[in-house]
């Protein structure tokens, strides 16, 4: 909140200095009245399996390095489950099916909230990288996926429950599991 308070200290229709609304994370102007609400972004992180496999990527840029699972922003007037079959598609050429639901988490480093999903491949294994996106993607068997060091961000904390659990007795009760969505 500090750093979006820090960008948004004037009225972007009339440059009045903006004032905190005591009500709502809000700013205001004092001038022509529009309130100013934090932006937030719709992100997906996709765990896509395939028999007892999970796909894992690495970004090609950027600091960080470990594995990761599919991921990308919602563009305007999509769904979020349309935003789950184009990222992975986009980035590996893959087809999904069986979307399920598994938890969301707010990132605020980028302002996000993330919408986790499994889902199972539909159609061939056969990875076709976006190499400006992605510097890797590859199937792991799930006896093969290494450790995550933390389970703090979402991606990490689905990868360990592929790793160590069933995927789907952790999405019984997710009001998406096991339903294709569109």
């Amino acid at each position: 909140m500090a750093r979006w308070y820090q960008g948004h200290r004037f009225c972007g229709g009339c440059g009045s200095p903006l004032f905190e609304r005591k009500t709502e994370r809000a700013l205001q102007c004092p001038s022509c009245g529009r309130i100013v609400y934090p932006i937030i972004s719709p992100c997906v992180i996709v765990a896509i399996t395939h028999e007892d496999k999970l796909l894992l990527t690495r970004y090609a840029n950027g600091p960080y390095q470990k594995y990761a699972l599919v991921a990308g922003y919602s563009e305007i007037g999509e769904t979020i489950e349309e935003t789950v079959h184009r990222e992975v598609y986009e980035e590996t050429g893959l087809q999904v099916k069986n979307l399920c639901y598994y938890k969301s988490q707010p990132w605020s480093f980028t302002d996000t909230l993330l919408f986790g999903f499994f889902a199972e491949l539909d159609g061939p294994a056969q990875i076709t990288l976006q190499e400006e996106e992605l510097a890797e993607a590859r199937w792991f068997p799930r006896d093969k996926i290494p450790a995550t060091d933390s389970t703090l961000s979402l991606t990490n904390e689905m990868i360990e429950v592929f790793r160590t659990n069933d995927i789907y007795d952790n999405c019984k009760g997710g009001i998406l599991c096991g339903q294709e969505l569109n």
